[in-house]
């Protein structure tokens, strides 16, 4: 079995130098992360909160957080001191209060807007028909303490490639048509499962957990 360093020297090889490769570390001993943080790795992704803020007061200095799960507005304040990007915002209240957050800290706060390609009900997102009106929205255009730098997406959980790369293939041309606009330069999609379709269609920031940790224990 290889260990986590060698996974993630393996899959870096095999990356092009512009994409960021994000180890989403959930429910992962520190002792795993440290591994990782051994052979290289810097972007470390938690979906809880909890968990993150836990790991980030063990953990080297250097280390950039990302939230990558779905944000409670009233978990914000635990992380807004040191998290570098929140890949998850699906809505106008959300960043609202990052915002609010990060200007106790004095600092500007980078976010990705989630956008809904997949047919499943079960995920998180903005349906892409709202993104405009979102940006052009006064309320958007006040906001002083976060920056949003690009798009992020998941794609449905099938074995149907084709529908996947339908998927990653929308939000691309969604993010293509407002990079020009918005001069954005992250487009965060694809995991363990897909990144290499994700990568053919344009993605420049990868999520992947078991190709790098193994299986997920979930108590």
């Amino acid at each position: 079995m290889s260990s986590i360093a060698e996974n993630i020297a393996r899959l870096k090889k095999d990356l092009p130098p512009e994409v960021t490769l994000v180890a989403v570390s959930k429910t992962k001993p520190v002792s795993d992360l440290m591994q990782a943080y051994a052979g290289g790795q810097r972007v470390f992704g938690e979906n809880k909160v909890q968990e993150m803020v836990s790991k980030q007061q063990e953990m080297p200095k250097d280390i950039q957080w990302h939230m990558i799960g779905h944000l409670q507005r009233n978990k914000v304040k635990y992380m807004a001191g040191f998290v570098d990007l929140v890949h998850g915002v699906d809505s106008l209240r959300l960043l609202q209060e990052i915002d609010k957050q990060a200007a106790k800290h004095q600092r500007v706060i980078d976010c990705l807007l989630q956008i809904r390609i997949a047919q499943e009900e079960t995920k998180f997102g903005l349906p892409g028909h709202e993104l405009d009106t979102l940006l052009e929205s006064s309320a958007f255009k006040e906001l002083q303490n976060v920056r949003v730098v690009g798009l992020m997406g998941m794609a449905s959980f099938t074995s149907n490639m084709t529908q996947v790369r339908k998927e990653f293939e929308h939000l691309q041309q969604l993010y293509k048509r407002l990079n020009t606009i918005h001069n954005w330069h992250v487009l965060s999609m694809g995991m363990s499962g897909d990144y290499p379709l994700a990568l053919e269609c344009g993605s420049n920031m990868i999520r992947v957990g078991s190709a790098i940790f193994g299986a997920r224990n979930y108590h």
